[in-house]
């Protein structure tokens, strides 16, 4: 009951696209606007709760509590956690849009900014909104669920599955075949998310083979990229976590923090800077608004096609990845885990658009290079067309593209252990083993067909649609996995204030004690 549904859903999609492309895309464009019609607002509602339930969870008492009991020992060290969580996470999103979205503010506004196009309130206007989308927004989202199934799972014994903390709201109606149910759900979105940002990876890759080979980005070049990912993630996922995603997650971090130092290196670096705390200035003091979607924006398409399109995506993935992110957490404290599952990745995502933000911005400034490159070529180009501009490009282009293989690689391997875990139930070891390379091998072929006839036929608009839709189950889950965390904090904080209760006295009656 959790691998079918999903299964049907997904390959029945598929086919239908086959069939009669038009009228899919009809279908689904339909059932995409109509989310963001009656949704929009509860998006938007929903991830600003994540934030403000992550830090009244660090501030509470609960922050204390280690995952696992006190005696719990952590399988990975603090470095290796750091570079596994981001890798896994928005680390596929920064390579494709670090450079792009900029673009797309600069050269069109939202009427609410009241600013001008490609004006410095633009600029600023711009690198803020990347804070917004790509910071600590997106990453209350993954840690409510992360932190929810940790707890619930480790500390208070209940299965590994999505089921297992909703059971502490629902109880035991959210075990059996209810349980199975959520479990698909949360299934669902994380397939439609991960193709989603699959196919923006190989969009990047192959417009990046354009410009070092002048090989044309073409479909067959898109497919063969497709297969090359499957590929290597199954391999690296079915070698274990301890070896491939450790191994590819810290060689990919190593190359982020080199690739920043050097585009702020070569890049307009006093510029960059000031634009980075003038935008940060902006973030922080219009954070409510943006996060509410109050006022004009609320009405705005901008708001809806940028901002709810990001928290679509977060939530698709948040629900499975939650799983992988929670089991990788064991031996820390809840304070430990919020350092390194939110605030150290959100504020490496906020250097990466700063830096990548504002060297775009000054290179587009120039001559309207970058401006030029997404409109003829499209978003996956932009960051090709910045590094032209800089020093040993042809060298830069290269590593750049590797870097952006291992990403998607890390980030489809992790994903595919979460979902093995929620579809393999009750078999014996060696069963099992055999089992997981199977059902690597089917999801990884199913989400790179899905991800490329998307983006065959679309392009972005269609990696959009699937962020979309699979962030609406997302959702739901996050608000309940919300609900979680206050139930397991209060509960919590009731044990503790029991346990602080003076012993009675022996001559105390009983009925007395049991008042007490």
């Amino acid at each position: 009951m959790v691998f079918w549904p999903p299964v049907i859903l997904l390959t029945g999609a598929l086919i239908f696209s086959l069939i009669d492309f038009d009228g899919f895309h009809s279908s689904v464009s339909a059932a995409n606007g109509w989310l963001l019609t009656h949704f929009d607002w509860l998006f938007s509602y929903a991830s600003f709760a994540a934030v403000g339930l992550i830090v009244w969870v660090v501030f509470s008492p609960l922050g204390s509590v280690r995952i696992g009991g006190p005696s719990a020992k952590p399988i990975l060290s603090r470095w290796n956690w750091f570079s596994i969580t981001l890798c896994t996470t928005i680390a596929i999103g920064i390579l494709f849009w670090g450079a792009a979205e900029p673009m797309f503010h600069m050269n069109g506004p939202p009427e609410f900014s009241g600013v001008a196009p490609h004006s410095e309130g633009a600029e600023s206007f711009a690198v803020s909104s990347m804070f917004m989308h790509w910071t600590f927004t997106p990453y209350a989202i993954y840690s409510v669920p992360a932190l929810a199934f940790a707890l619930a799972h480790y500390n208070l014994g209940r299965p590994y599955s999505l089921s297992g903390p909703l059971s502490l709201v629902f109880g035991r109606a959210a075990l059996g075949k209810s349980g199975a149910v959520i479990d698909a759900v949360g299934l669902y979105a994380l397939v439609a998310g991960v193709a989603a940002s699959l196919g923006a990876g190989v969009m990047t890759l192959s417009s990046g083979i354009e410009t070092v080979s002048g090989l044309h980005d073409t479909t067959f070049l898109r497919f063969v990229m497709m297969a090359l990912i499957v590929s290597v993630f199954v391999l690296s996922s079915i070698s274990g976590v301890q070896r491939g995603i450790k191994i590819l997650s810290d060689l990919n971090t190593k190359f982020f923090f080199a690739l920043v130092a050097f585009v702020l290196i070569v890049g307009p670096t006093g510029n960059i800077l000031a634009l980075g705390a003038e935008s940060l200035v902006e973030y922080v003091t219009k954070f409510i608004p943006r996060s509410l979607a109050l006022g004009e924006r609320a009405s705005d398409p901008w708001t809806r096609d940028w901002t709810v399109f990001y928290f679509a995506n977060w939530l698709a993935w948040a629900p499975i990845t939650a799983l992988f992110l929670g089991r990788i957490s064991v031996g820390y404290t809840v304070r430990e885990f919020v350092l390194f599952n939110l605030v150290a990745p959100a504020c490496f995502g906020a250097v990466w658009m700063t830096v990548f933000g504002g060297a775009a911005i000054g290179a587009d400034a120039g001559g309207g290079a970058l401006s030029a490159a997404l409109e003829s070529r499209g978003p996956e180009s932009v960051i090709y067309a910045l590094f032209e501009t800089f020093p040993f490009s042809a060298i830069i282009i290269s590593l750049f593209i590797i870097l952006t293989f291992i990403s998607f690689v890390t980030a489809m391997d992790s994903n595919t252990h979460s979902i093995t875990g929620v579809c393999l139930k009750g078999t014996t070891s060696k069963e099992r083993r055999n089992a997981e390379y199977q059902m690597k091998i089917f999801w990884g072929v199913l989400v790179g067909a899905i991800a490329f006839i998307m983006t065959s036929t679309t392009g972005i608009d269609g990696v959009r649609i699937l962020s979309n839709l699979g962030g609406l189950p997302g959702l739901f889950i996050l608000i309940t996995m919300g609900i979680v965390i206050v139930r397991i904090r209060l509960a919590w904080l009731d044990e503790v204030r029991a346990a602080r209760q003076p012993a009675p006295s022996p001559e105390e009656p009983a009925g007395q004690v049991s008042a007490q």
